[in-house]
């Protein structure tokens, strides 16, 4: 059974093969396909809507506790983030 994790975009619960853990490193939000970079991790689905929404509602502020800085275009990627909707949004 696959570890179940929340996506900061959508607030839909996901297992987490199916979310992009992004992590903080030195202030900046970076993806962290492999998920084993140290630190605070948060995830999101690797869909450009749930990344737009986590900016817009400022979660990764919240989620790393700290402030950082969310450079989209280089998220979107180095996360090999699609256009596609993810399935729970689909139906």
């Amino acid at each position: 059974m696959d570890s179940v994790r929340t996506c900061l975009g959508c607030r839909a619960r996901a297992d987490r093969s199916s979310l992009l853990r992004l992590v903080a490193r030195d202030g900046v939000v970076v993806a962290d396909q492999s998920a084993t970079l140290p630190g605070r991790g948060a995830w999101v689905h690797p869909t450009v809507q749930c990344v737009e929404a986590s900016v817009k509602r400022k979660a990764f502020g919240r989620a790393f506790r700290s402030s950082v800085t969310v450079d989209t275009v280089q998220l979107l990627a180095d996360g090999g983030v699609s256009t596609r909707l993810h399935e729970e949004q689909a139906d």
